[in-house]
């Protein structure tokens, strides 16, 4: 990545499939800074009310349980997920808007980045003749989700409806980047992810940039590590 040429990259992907490892590594090599949309999600949310905003409190509004995930059905959760996400579309947009006045490589990374709201912020950088890529991280196995977050927070224990959520986010926001020409990378194996991302931001054919995810016995996490 020592030939880098954009001035901003959207990295987007459900939680848990090693978006923030990855970000890490792209702002590490380019000495890009990352930014976490989680921290912006989070600070609309601190900002509203369920009653203000209702779109932004689907998970921790009146009525909704401690862990969604795990008490709702996964269609219900990924429906208001993806509710969430495109309610968040003109914040995205914000902060796009803001890191193109400052001369400094950024990593935009998040759950709630949108494939819609990524297409339009390529399209602002071409508008205005700036160098904007966006790539989507893809993992469509919940058990291999499961396992990450098992290794990431081992005290909150099995997560398996927040894995299924997620997964099934993950096809959802792979779907999406297609529709809107946008390179999907599959996270596995994590051995090659590293190059295959550098390919995608290059926009340079590699094998598995918009493939299902591979669903082997044997798969790589975020540390490196396989899981049997």
């Amino acid at each position: 990545m020592a030939n880098r040429t954009w001035e901003l990259v959207l990295l987007g992907g459900a939680s848990g499939v090693g978006k923030s490892v990855a970000a890490a590594r792209i702002a590490g090599a380019t000495g890009a800074f990352v930014v976490e949309f989680d921290d912006v999600v989070a600070a609309l949310q601190e900002l509203t009310t369920a009653a203000q905003h209702p779109a932004l409190h689907h998970f921790d509004g009146p009525g909704a349980p401690e862990q969604p995930e795990e008490a709702w059905p996964p269609g219900r959760v990924l429906e208001l997920q993806i509710a969430t996400a495109e309610a968040l579309e003109p914040a995205v947009l914000g902060v796009v808007r803001n890191r193109l006045t400052v001369p400094v490589p950024a990593v935009i990374e998040g759950d709630y980045l949108t494939p819609a709201a990524c297409a339009r912020a390529v399209a602002l950088g071409r508008a205005t003749g700036r160098d904007v890529r966006a790539v989507f991280l893809h993992e469509g196995d919940a058990d291999r989700i499961t396992a990450n977050y098992a290794e990431r927070e081992p005290a909150s224990g099995p997560q398996t409806g927040r894995a299924e959520v997620g997964a099934r986010y993950s096809h959802w926001l792979a779907q999406q980047a297609r529709r809107h020409a946008l390179p999907v990378v599959d996270c596995r194996p994590w051995s090659t992810l590293a190059d295959r991302l550098d390919a995608a931001l290059a926009d340079t054919p590699a094998a598995g940039l918009s493939t299902n995810a591979p669903t082997g016995a044997s798969a790589e996490g975020p540390s490196g590590q396989t899981s049997v």
